[in-house]
């Protein structure tokens, strides 16, 4: 098979844990017999320096005619502007907005040879294996009103969390149909207690849950399900959430992992059943202090490369042999950000090297 992919590596060390990924993922067309054909473009900062703009119209046609979005990451220090947001940042913005990338995976395991780089004990994070499925084009990050205005008593700032019911259908949709596919679990979590947005949202969850009488649905607070990320994550599986509670969550869950640098994401337009459009990418920056000094661990790259092969093209033997793969190796190998004592450290591209000799065998 023949897949068309748009590699977006963006800025510092995007570049770097990119090409490990495609070099993995190179490495699973030479042994199943697939092609992957590359077609690169600028984005972020890069594509400021180049072009004058973080996110050009004809990279966006590009994205189009692909059959997926592999990307690294966007924005740093140099495009920093005083008083203003970055505008390399934007781009990510726009990437999602433009494809209507709605579902956002991230999915947090703890491999076994990792059991021990976590600040949490490993009798409580062994066998972590969960998906926090975040809603990720609406909510408060985009709602409007919005803005800062001055008043009698100063000034205020405001924004607004605003969902439609079709919103929250079809994000609901896509955790019930990951749970079919691993334990049947899900989870919702929202905050219905003080949120009329949230209210909104569990009375949709459950309305819907009897249209997949297969699967077991629970419902839980923000905050009681950040207590339990950290007491109890094996008791979870597929959690599914809104746009803001999604962000602050799914970071609390990678550090069940050790570190950032092992969270992969993707970004689907559709529901997760094998052939939907997406945008797949670490969940970690662009670590412009790290950037150019083969340090940085490329195995979230490396694993969204597999989400890419599951959830777009329907390779779901293929990733997983990417996933096992990392696993080989970490039982002796480690970039910074996970090592322990009496292991080998390595570096990014080494790192990535090995991960496709192992996904060659």
């Amino acid at each position: 098979m023949e897949f068309n992919v748009a590699l977006l590596p963006g800025d510092y060390v995007g570049p770097e844990v990119i090409a490990e990924a495609v070099k993995v993922v190179d490495a699973v067309g030479v042994r199943y017999g697939h092609r992957f054909h590359w077609h690169e473009d600028a984005i972020g900062g890069a594509s400021i320096d180049k072009y004058g703009v973080p996110l050009r119209d004809e990279t966006l046609e590009l994205c189009r005619k692909c059959d997926a979005i592999l990307f690294g990451a966007a924005g740093g220090p140099k495009w920093d502007k005083p008083d203003q947001k970055n505008p390399a940042d934007s781009a990510l913005l726009k990437l999602r907005k433009a494809f209507d990338l709605f579902a956002n995976l991230r999915v947090v395991k703890v491999f076994p040879a990792l059991v021990n780089a976590s600040t949490l004990k490993p009798e409580v994070i062994k066998d972590v294996d969960l998906i926090i499925l975040r809603e990720l084009t609406s909510g408060m990050y985009f709602g409007e009103p919005r803005g800062i205005e001055d008043t009698p008593s100063g000034k205020r700032g405001f924004n607004t969390m605003a969902y439609y019911e079709s919103e929250i259908e079809r994000i609901l949709r896509a955790g019930f149909e990951l749970a079919r596919q691993r334990t049947k679990k899900l989870l919702s979590v929202d905050k219905s207690n003080v949120l009329e947005v949230s209210f909104l949202w569990r009375q949709t969850a459950i309305r819907l849950g009897r249209e997949y009488p297969d699967v077991q649905l629970g419902h839980m607070y923000v905050d009681a399900a950040a207590m339990a990320l950290v007491r109890d994550p094996r008791s979870m599986d597929v959690v599914v959430m809104e746009n803001t509670f999604g962000d602050i969550l799914s970071d609390e869950a990678a550090m069940l992992s050790g570190s950032l640098g092992m969270i992969p994401s993707a970004s689907l337009t559709g529901l997760p059943t094998g052939r939907a459009f997406g945008l797949y990418e670490p969940i970690h920056g662009s670590d412009p202090i790290r950037a150019g000094k083969d340090v940085d661990n490329p195995i979230a790259t490396i694993l969204s490369g597999a989400l890419m092969l599951r959830y777009s093209f329907g390779l779901e033997k293929e990733a997983t042999a990417v996933e096992d793969a990392v696993s080989r190796v970490l039982e002796r190998n480690r970039t910074w950000d996970i090592m322990e004592k009496g292991k080998n450290e390595v570096g990014t591209r080494q790192m990535g090297t090995m991960v496709a000799n192992e996904v060659k065998k």
